[in-house]
């Protein structure tokens, strides 16, 4: 039976700041470096071992992944890695305390940018040094494709795509596959799979280093879910 692994990444160092994060790639906290250890453990106790790793290309989601693998001692497996599993990219709110913002645009407007699914952020302006475009990682992909802000529609839309491109052929063979993603990137798989709607996936919270495990049939059909936590 395939089983599906999904785990946002430990605390970071902008999370434990309450900054507005995005595709700003900063590493894991101190707290987030346990979490990722802890989430280990806990597949370790119910013998959930993955075959293969996927992961974005920031060093949060990579760092959880390597920490995950390492502490399980599990670190044969291939980890493969893409922009596509990417954080939303928050635009002109990147690197922002997230209070400051909601104090500046209204909890109205904050909530239906942060928490919505059609609505981005403000957009980072030309020549601006948080576009992706600066970022020499980014240089080899197509301009076009690198955002200057994100709706979870837009983050939905390039997540799921890889999801069908190069997860679901592996859950296809019965592999159990493992993804250390972020919030939104997360947010839309759970989106995806359990077939929710643009308002019901507003209330969903994806928690850091928290295992979230689907089970498919041989027609990738979700049998069932089961969410791994601590006491």
């Amino acid at each position: 039976m395939a089983m599906l692994i999904l785990l946002r990444h430990g605390q970071s160092i902008y999370n434990k700041k309450n900054l507005f994060t995005g595709w700003t790639d900063v590493d894991l906290s101190g707290q987030g470096k346990m979490e990722a250890k802890q989430a280990a453990q806990l597949l370790l106790k119910h013998s959930f071992y993955p075959s293969i790793c996927y992961t974005s290309w920031l060093k949060r989601s990579i760092h959880t992944a390597q920490i995950l693998l390492e502490t399980m001692d599990w670190e044969h497996i291939d980890c493969i890695k893409s922009w596509k599993l990417n954080e939303r990219h928050y635009g002109a709110w990147q690197k922002r305390d997230k209070d400051e913002v909601k104090k500046e645009v209204g909890t109205k407007e904050f909530i239906a940018i942060r928490r919505g699914y059609h609505t981005p952020p403000p957009p980072l302006l030309d020549g601006d040094a948080r576009l992706p475009n600066h970022d020499p990682k980014y240089a080899k992909l197509n301009p076009k494709l690198l955002p200057g802000t994100e709706s979870l529609e837009d983050t939905h839309l390039r997540t799921v795509n890889f999801f069908y491109e190069s997860i679901a052929p592996k859950l296809a063979k019965g592999e159990t596959v493992l993804v250390s993603a972020h919030g939104n990137s997360l947010r839309s798989l759970v989106m995806e799979i359990e077939k929710l709607t643009p308002k019901e996936i507003t209330k969903v919270e994806i928690p850091t280093a928290q295992p979230i495990l689907y089970n498919f049939d041989e027609i990738l059909k979700m049998e069932n879910k089961l969410i791994l936590k601590t006491k």
